[in-house]
């Protein structure tokens, strides 16, 4: 089984090439997804944070606004650090698991599509690192759909490595200043490549 760790800076259209990695026939593992979920299940973590941040941070029905604890930790690195530093080791555990279930079912190709894959020391985990790149005027195109300001997308640009630093740690690196189709070809290729194991 080969995993692939498919990382990249908000807007670069990361979950793009994982949803096109789907298509192809990868299993995908979204570490912020796995995130939300243990936030909303595990009381222990949810306790930590509301304990962290303070109730600001809950919906009336007391759950977490997530855009709100977003919005605390996006603006301080020690608050960014603090909530990785609660949420991390227990979004690594799930990670693992799903891997070993995946690995035992037969799966060829296990995507962990992670944002903070490299901040995290998770590449130890992968036996490639795919790191997706684009300009920040592409970017911030990609994410005025979304309704952040270009202040917030700044604040989460700046909570990040930068694209070098990324760019270091990678096996293949994934421009994704172009059309859809262009990028699908892209993937494509590099697809082919993987299942003969040329893509390392």
């Amino acid at each position: 089984m080969k995993i692939i760790g498919l990382t990249g800076g908000i807007g670069s259209g990361k979950s793009t090439v994982a949803g096109l990695l789907a298509e192809l026939g990868a299993v995908i593992i979204d570490a912020d997804k796995i995130g939300h979920k243990v936030l909303d299940s595990d009381s222990k973590a949810r306790e930590q944070v509301v304990a962290s941040f303070g109730k600001r941070i809950l919906n009336p029905d007391g759950s977490v606004d997530r855009s709100e604890l977003g919005r605390i930790v996006f603006a301080e690195h020690k608050a960014l650090s603090l909530l990785n530093g609660i949420m991390h080791s227990r979004i690594y555990l799930v990670v693992k698991a799903k891997i070993e279930q995946y690995r035992k079912q037969g799966a060829r190709v296990v995507v962990i599509d992670a944002p903070l894959l490299i901040e995290a020391s998770w590449a130890a985990m992968v036996d490639v690192v795919w790191v997706v790149t684009a300009t920040k005027a592409s970017i911030f195109k990609r994410l005025e759909k979304t309704g952040l300001s270009r202040d917030e997308t700044m604040a989460r640009i700046r909570s990040q490595l930068t694209e070098s630093e990324r760019i270091k740690m990678a096996d293949v690196v994934v421009n994704n200043d172009c059309s859809l189709n262009e990028l699908k070809l892209k993937v494509g290729m590099l697809w082919q490549g993987l299942q003969f194991d040329t893509c390392k």
